[in-house]
């Protein structure tokens, strides 16, 4: 399997969108009535707020390839673009998103390991994420990689207020 982690530009934003509300429909379909999904889905990976996240300097949108083919992204943000002022002198990973037939090959490890190298590079204390209260999976991933619970937070879905939980590993 040859994998590739590169930058995401503009003429990539119709690709990132179909990423982007497949998985999250995936993940949290079950957790989310329809007309929240939906409104999510339509409102959140808007092209043109997508673009708006893209050009902002403080975001980062990486796509993962795996053999010629794109399975995933990753963004992450600095500054003013965390979701929340949550760490100082910190790296937020705002997203890991894989396709489905992508999960569970070690591949959302490539990602994750590509943030912390990157937060490691720009010398970041902290390297912080969101993840659902439900979504027990992702919480075994990230604690097996070293992050900790410290706080939480809502996550609007449409009308839907749901909990994340902050979790954060210290860089140095």
């Amino acid at each position: 399997m040859k994998t590739k982690i590169r930058p995401i530009n503009q003429t990539d934003l119709p690709v990132l969108q179909k990423i982007a509300r497949i998985t999250f429909k995936t993940t949290f379909d079950p957790y989310t009535a329809p007309d929240d999904m939906e409104k999510f889905l339509r409102e959140s990976y808007a092209i043109d707020k997508l673009a708006a996240e893209l050009n902002n300097p403080d975001s980062r949108f990486f796509f993962l390839e795996v053999d010629g083919e794109t399975a995933g992204y990753l963004k992450v943000n600095v500054g003013d673009a965390q979701t929340e002022r949550f760490k100082p002198n910190a790296l937020e990973v705002e997203r890991i998103y894989l396709l489905p037939q992508f999960q569970h090959h070690g591949l959302g490890n490539l990602l994750l390991d590509y943030a912390e190298n990157l937060a490691v590079k720009e010398q970041k204390d902290y390297l912080w994420l969101g993840v659902y209260e439900k979504n027990l999976p992702a919480q075994s991933f990230y604690q097996k990689h070293g992050f900790v619970q410290e706080a939480a937070h809502i996550f609007q879905v449409g009308e839907d207020s749901q909990t994340d939980y902050l979790l954060a590993k210290r860089l140095k």
